[in-house]
Protein backbone atom coordinates (compact mmCIF):
# COMPACT_ATOMS: atom_id res chain seq x y z
CA UNK A 1 0.00 0.00 0.00
CA UNK A 2 2.79 2.40 0.88
CA UNK A 3 4.34 1.78 -2.54
CA UNK A 4 1.21 3.26 -4.10
CA UNK A 5 1.57 6.53 -2.18
CA UNK A 6 4.42 9.03 -2.49
CA UNK A 7 5.05 10.27 1.09
CA UNK A 8 6.82 13.44 -0.12
CA UNK A 9 3.87 14.37 -2.34
CA UNK A 10 1.45 13.71 0.51
CA UNK A 11 3.42 15.90 2.92
CA UNK A 12 3.84 18.74 0.44
CA UNK A 13 0.16 18.61 -0.46
CA UNK A 14 -0.85 18.61 3.18
CA UNK A 15 1.25 21.68 4.00
CA UNK A 16 0.05 23.51 0.89
CA UNK A 17 -3.65 22.73 1.43
CA UNK A 18 -3.58 23.29 5.18
CA UNK A 19 -2.02 26.75 4.95
CA UNK A 20 -4.35 27.73 2.09
CA UNK A 21 -7.56 26.47 3.65
CA UNK A 22 -6.64 27.78 7.09
CA UNK A 23 -6.19 31.29 5.73
CA UNK A 24 -9.49 31.36 3.85
CA UNK A 25 -11.56 29.55 6.51
CA UNK A 26 -9.75 31.26 9.40
CA UNK A 27 -11.27 29.09 12.14
CA UNK A 28 -9.74 31.22 14.90
CA UNK A 29 -11.12 34.50 13.61
CA UNK A 30 -14.46 32.95 12.67
CA UNK A 31 -14.83 31.51 16.16
CA UNK A 32 -14.88 35.07 17.53
CA UNK A 33 -17.94 35.82 15.41
CA UNK A 34 -19.45 32.42 16.20
CA UNK A 35 -19.20 33.22 19.91
CA UNK A 36 -21.36 36.31 19.36
CA UNK A 37 -23.86 34.64 17.03
CA UNK A 38 -24.35 31.57 19.24
CA UNK A 39 -24.43 33.50 22.52
CA UNK A 40 -28.18 32.93 22.88
CA UNK A 41 -27.74 29.14 22.79
CA UNK A 42 -26.81 26.97 25.73
CA UNK A 43 -23.32 25.48 26.10
CA UNK A 44 -24.59 22.05 25.02
CA UNK A 45 -26.24 23.55 21.93
CA UNK A 46 -23.06 25.43 21.01
CA UNK A 47 -21.08 22.20 21.24
CA UNK A 48 -23.63 20.45 19.03
CA UNK A 49 -23.50 23.30 16.52
CA UNK A 50 -19.69 23.15 16.47
CA UNK A 51 -19.74 19.39 15.89
CA UNK A 52 -22.21 19.67 13.03
CA UNK A 53 -20.43 22.62 11.43
CA UNK A 54 -17.11 20.75 11.51
CA UNK A 55 -18.74 17.73 9.84
CA UNK A 56 -20.48 19.77 7.14
CA UNK A 57 -17.33 21.81 6.50
CA UNK A 58 -15.33 18.61 5.95
CA UNK A 59 -17.88 17.37 3.41
CA UNK A 60 -17.86 20.64 1.47
CA UNK A 61 -14.06 20.92 1.34
CA UNK A 62 -13.56 17.27 0.38
CA UNK A 63 -16.22 17.48 -2.34
CA UNK A 64 -14.59 20.60 -3.82
CA UNK A 65 -11.09 19.08 -3.65
CA UNK A 66 -12.06 15.77 -5.22
CA UNK A 67 -14.89 16.62 -7.61
CA UNK A 68 -14.52 20.32 -8.41
CA UNK A 69 -11.86 20.06 -11.12
CA UNK A 70 -13.31 16.91 -12.84
CA UNK A 71 -16.75 18.52 -13.03
CA UNK A 72 -15.35 21.66 -14.65
CA UNK A 73 -13.29 19.53 -17.03
CA UNK A 74 -16.48 17.70 -17.98
CA UNK A 75 -17.93 21.02 -19.11
CA UNK A 76 -14.93 21.69 -21.33
CA UNK A 77 -12.79 23.78 -18.99
CA UNK A 78 -9.17 22.71 -19.54
CA UNK A 79 -6.90 21.97 -16.59
CA UNK A 80 -4.59 24.84 -17.59
CA UNK A 81 -7.48 27.32 -17.74
CA UNK A 82 -8.77 26.05 -14.41
CA UNK A 83 -5.36 26.52 -12.83
CA UNK A 84 -4.97 30.06 -14.16
CA UNK A 85 -8.49 31.15 -13.20
CA UNK A 86 -8.36 29.35 -9.86
CA UNK A 87 -4.97 30.80 -9.03
CA UNK A 88 -6.19 34.32 -9.82
CA UNK A 89 -9.28 33.84 -7.64
CA UNK A 90 -7.15 32.55 -4.77
CA UNK A 91 -4.68 35.42 -5.13
CA UNK A 92 -7.50 37.98 -5.26
CA UNK A 93 -9.08 36.51 -2.12
CA UNK A 94 -5.72 36.57 -0.35
CA UNK A 95 -5.14 40.19 -1.38
CA UNK A 96 -8.51 41.16 0.10
CA UNK A 97 -7.64 39.36 3.33
CA UNK A 98 -4.33 41.22 3.48
CA UNK A 99 -5.55 44.71 2.66
CA UNK A 100 -9.12 44.82 3.98
CA UNK A 101 -9.68 42.18 6.68
CA UNK A 102 -12.27 44.39 8.35
CA UNK A 103 -14.53 44.25 5.28
CA UNK A 104 -14.38 40.45 5.19
CA UNK A 105 -15.12 40.23 8.92
CA UNK A 106 -18.15 42.48 8.47
CA UNK A 107 -19.40 40.34 5.57
CA UNK A 108 -18.97 37.12 7.56
CA UNK A 109 -20.79 38.73 10.50
CA UNK A 110 -23.72 39.57 8.20
CA UNK A 111 -23.74 36.04 6.74
CA UNK A 112 -23.76 34.43 10.16
CA UNK A 113 -26.59 36.59 11.46
CA UNK A 114 -29.02 35.98 8.60
CA UNK A 115 -32.48 34.93 9.68
CA UNK A 116 -31.87 31.36 10.88
CA UNK A 117 -34.17 28.37 10.95
CA UNK A 118 -35.28 27.05 14.31
CA UNK A 119 -33.69 23.61 13.96
CA UNK A 120 -30.09 23.29 15.14
CA UNK A 121 -29.21 21.02 12.21
CA UNK A 122 -30.52 23.58 9.72
CA UNK A 123 -28.75 26.47 11.44
CA UNK A 124 -25.51 24.50 11.47
CA UNK A 125 -25.57 24.02 7.70
CA UNK A 126 -27.08 27.35 6.69
CA UNK A 127 -25.88 29.93 7.43
CA UNK A 128 -23.15 28.80 9.86
CA UNK A 129 -21.38 26.33 7.53
CA UNK A 130 -22.43 27.70 4.16
CA UNK A 131 -21.67 30.53 3.54
CA UNK A 132 -20.18 31.59 6.90
CA UNK A 133 -17.48 28.95 7.51
CA UNK A 134 -16.91 27.39 4.09
CA UNK A 135 -18.42 29.76 1.59
CA UNK A 136 -17.71 30.44 -2.10
CA UNK A 137 -14.16 31.59 -1.33
CA UNK A 138 -13.30 28.32 0.41
CA UNK A 139 -14.88 26.28 -2.38
CA UNK A 140 -12.93 28.24 -5.02
CA UNK A 141 -9.67 27.71 -3.13
CA UNK A 142 -10.36 23.98 -2.75
CA UNK A 143 -11.16 23.59 -6.47
CA UNK A 144 -8.00 25.50 -7.38
CA UNK A 145 -5.94 23.26 -5.11
CA UNK A 146 -7.52 20.16 -6.61
CA UNK A 147 -6.73 21.39 -10.12
CA UNK A 148 -3.03 21.39 -9.25
CA UNK A 149 -2.95 17.59 -9.11
CA UNK A 150 0.05 15.80 -10.66
CA UNK A 151 -0.01 13.13 -13.36
CA UNK A 152 -1.57 9.73 -12.50
CA UNK A 153 0.62 7.58 -10.26
CA UNK A 154 1.92 7.49 -6.69
CA UNK A 155 2.34 11.28 -6.67
CA UNK A 156 -1.33 11.82 -7.47
CA UNK A 157 -2.44 9.40 -4.78
CA UNK A 158 -0.15 11.12 -2.29
CA UNK A 159 -1.50 14.47 -3.47
CA UNK A 160 -5.10 13.53 -2.72
CA UNK A 161 -4.18 11.87 0.58
CA UNK A 162 -2.37 15.02 1.73
CA UNK A 163 -5.15 17.33 0.52
CA UNK A 164 -7.85 15.25 2.18
CA UNK A 165 -6.00 15.09 5.49
CA UNK A 166 -5.54 18.87 5.39
CA UNK A 167 -9.27 19.41 4.81
CA UNK A 168 -10.09 17.06 7.69
CA UNK A 169 -7.57 18.85 9.92
CA UNK A 170 -9.21 22.20 9.15
CA UNK A 171 -12.63 20.71 9.91
CA UNK A 172 -11.33 19.41 13.26
CA UNK A 173 -9.93 22.87 14.04
CA UNK A 174 -13.31 24.39 13.21
CA UNK A 175 -14.98 21.89 15.50
CA UNK A 176 -12.74 22.65 18.47
CA UNK A 177 -12.31 26.42 18.01
CA UNK A 178 -16.07 26.88 17.65
CA UNK A 179 -16.70 24.57 20.58
CA UNK A 180 -14.22 26.58 22.66
CA UNK A 181 -15.13 29.96 21.18
CA UNK A 182 -15.44 31.65 24.57
CA UNK A 183 -11.91 30.56 25.50
CA UNK A 184 -10.55 31.62 22.12
CA UNK A 185 -12.00 35.09 22.64
CA UNK A 186 -10.23 35.31 25.99
CA UNK A 187 -6.88 33.86 24.89
CA UNK A 188 -6.34 35.48 21.50
CA UNK A 189 -8.75 38.35 21.10
CA UNK A 190 -9.65 40.15 17.87
CA UNK A 191 -6.17 41.66 17.34
CA UNK A 192 -4.36 38.33 17.67
CA UNK A 193 -6.82 36.64 15.32
CA UNK A 194 -6.34 39.39 12.73
CA UNK A 195 -2.54 39.13 12.89
CA UNK A 196 -2.72 35.36 12.47
CA UNK A 197 -5.17 35.76 9.61
CA UNK A 198 -2.91 38.17 7.73
CA UNK A 199 0.08 35.86 8.13
CA UNK A 200 -1.78 32.99 6.50
CA UNK A 201 -3.31 35.35 3.93
CA UNK A 202 0.19 36.12 2.66
CA UNK A 203 0.88 32.40 2.34
CA UNK A 204 -2.39 32.06 0.43
CA UNK A 205 -1.31 34.84 -1.94
CA UNK A 206 1.88 32.90 -2.67
CA UNK A 207 -0.14 29.73 -3.26
CA UNK A 208 -2.48 31.50 -5.70
CA UNK A 209 0.47 32.94 -7.59
CA UNK A 210 2.12 29.52 -7.85
CA UNK A 211 -1.06 27.87 -9.14
CA UNK A 212 -1.40 30.60 -11.78
CA UNK A 213 2.24 30.16 -12.81
CA UNK A 214 1.66 26.41 -13.17
CA UNK A 215 -1.32 27.08 -15.44
CA UNK A 216 0.61 29.54 -17.60
CA UNK A 217 3.44 27.03 -17.86
CA UNK A 218 0.97 24.38 -19.04
CA UNK A 219 -0.20 26.73 -21.80
CA UNK A 220 3.13 28.15 -22.90
CA UNK A 221 5.25 25.01 -22.42
CA UNK A 222 4.13 23.21 -25.61
CA UNK A 223 4.35 26.46 -27.60
CA UNK A 224 7.90 27.11 -26.45
CA UNK A 225 8.85 23.51 -27.24
CA UNK A 226 7.55 23.90 -30.82
CA UNK A 227 9.37 27.22 -31.20
CA UNK A 228 12.66 25.69 -30.13
CA UNK A 229 12.34 23.02 -32.79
Amino acid sequence: MLNLIAPEAALQSFVLAFSSLFSIVNPVGSSLIFAQVAAMHSHAERLELARRIGFYAALIMLAALWAGAPILNFFGVSLAALRIAGGLVVAASAWTLLTAPEAREARKQAEATREPAGNLAEIAFFPLTLPFTTGPGTIAVAIALGSNRPAPGPDRIGFYVGMSLAALAIAVLVRFTYGSADRVVTWIGPVGARVLGRLFAFLLLCVGTQITVNGITDVLGPLLAVTRR
